[in-house]
């Protein structure tokens, strides 16, 4: 028999389409485990206050998963049935050593997922190496508006909000429980954060509260400055009785302490949007009356109630670790939840363990209860997280030896946060146009 040769070259064609449809069409390996980069400040200044209790939430969140001991609908074992394995990198050092690290991560560890960042500084540098090495990132924490703002992103998200929403929600308070003051001034650091914070609680005071005058001279000590001595002076001397902070990590306790000794407290009204771990590391040291927020649900504003999960959440990190849950707990806690969320829903719908494109298709637009309230990523086209922010008032508890949270406030998120298409600069210079809060 004679077989041509145009008839093998035929046969070796349709043989290598059959094998090359074999491949494609060929279910993903089950993993009995992941590993996921989790990635915090665990030294210098802004370890303590945020660092490591961000790391010990998503420790705690990980292993409660692992063993399916979580409250339902969060008790089924596992990320898509697959164990994850921690790899826990220090954020402390700067941007360069944060995007060598990001890439040590993923082109050397190989880590299916990356969660964190707390600076801002930090997240916009890894966020276009993470859309470059196509590894799916978790933003846990970073609270710049520009993360999303310039420019789509592929494979990053972020599970928590950013400074515009503080920023109007503290002003929000303002005219809910301050109307009456004449004057406000801010002290923030000399830095994007501190910066972009304040324009934009003076922005949204132009608009909630036209009739308190802005300062003309806010102050902004270089970060973790430590010493504040000047400043504390100048702000006393200002006729201003309102202050907005958005200090974090040690000079928020350095300040309080600082400006403690001097009165200062009992002279201005003090709104810190992010000092919220100083309450509990500064205990019966941090001074009533201070206007305190959240970024979210969460943490001492809403620390003896809340969900059935939120409950478990405050008793299983006390239990583990002898203290209250800060709001870098939450942040991680609730990153390393969505994880989960999205890889379930992804095996489900894939009938077999999923891949990181049909992860990255059930993050989109996820939408789910959180230890700190609903979360949905509603903005950045799917990527952005959306959710209440609240404020409140320092106090005492004698009887408990604890400090607490009157007077407690929480905002929607349509009333906060910009619409879709919007940077927060745009719609707050516009005077907030859609939030449902205005009068």
């Amino acid at each position: 028999m004679t077989i041509s040769i145009r008839g093998l070259l035929k046969g070796a064609v349709i043989s290598g389409l059959a094998a090359t449809m074999a491949l494609t069409s060929m279910p993903v390996a089950a993993k009995d485990k992941i590993k996921v980069g989790i990635v915090s400040f665990l030294s210098g200044p802004a370890a303590g206050p945020f660092g490591v209790p961000g790391r010990n939430g998503a420790e705690l969140v990980v292993e409660a998963l692992n063993k399916g001991t979580m409250p339902a609908p969060y008790n089924s074992k596992g990320f898509a049935g697959a164990q994850l394995e921690p790899v826990f990198v220090d954020e402390s050092g700067g941007n360069t050593k944060q995007v060598a690290e990001y890439r040590n991560l993923v082109q050397k560890q190989e880590v299916d997922a990356v969660i964190g960042y707390i600076s801002s500084g930090s997240c916009l540098s890894v966020a276009p190496v993470a859309d470059e090495l196509k590894r799916l990132t978790i933003i846990s924490v970073c609270g710049s508006p520009r993360l999303f703002e310039e420019g789509d992103r592929s494979h990053v998200f972020r599970t928590t909000g950013h400074a515009v929403g503080d920023s109007v929600a503290a002003s929000l308070y303002v005219r809910d429980k301050f109307a009456d003051a004449k004057g406000y001034t801010g002290i923030n650091q000399n830095y994007a954060w501190g910066q972009d914070s304040y324009k934009f609680f003076d922005l949204a005071m132009k608009t909630l509260n036209p009739n308190i005058s802005a300062s003309e001279k806010p102050q902004f000590p270089k970060i973790f400055a430590g010493q504040f001595g000047t400043e504390i002076s100048t702000l006393s001397l200002d006729s201003a009785e309102l202050v907005h902070s958005s200090f974090w990590d040690g000079d928020i306790e350095a300040f309080v302490l600082q400006a403690s000794v001097r009165g200062f407290f009992k002279e201005k009204q003090f709104i810190s949007t992010l000092g919220a771990s100083a309450v509990d590391r500064l205990g019966k040291k941090f001074p009533k009356g201070v206007v305190m927020g959240t970024r979210g649900e969460y943490g001492i504003l809403i620390r003896r109630g809340g969900s059935a999960l939120n409950q478990w959440f405050v008793k299983a990190y006390r239990d583990k670790y002898g203290a209250y849950p800060l709001g870098p707990s939450y942040q991680y806690g609730q990153a390393v939840l969505a994880l989960k969320l999205a890889m379930d829903k992804a095996a489900e719908k894939a009938g077999t363990f999923p891949d990181q494109d049909q992860i990255i298709d059930e993050f989109k637009g996820l939408s789910w209860d959180s230890f700190g309230g609903k979360i949905s990523l509603s903005q950045g086209n799917g990527h952005q997280a959306v959710h209440p922010v609240g404020f409140g008032i320092t106090d005492w508890d004698d009887e408990a030896g604890e400090p607490v949270i009157k007077d407690v406030k929480f905002y929607p998120s349509e009333c906060v946060m910009p619409p879709a298409g919007q940077t927060g600069l745009q719609w707050l210079e516009a005077g907030m146009p859609g939030s449902t809060c205005l009068k």
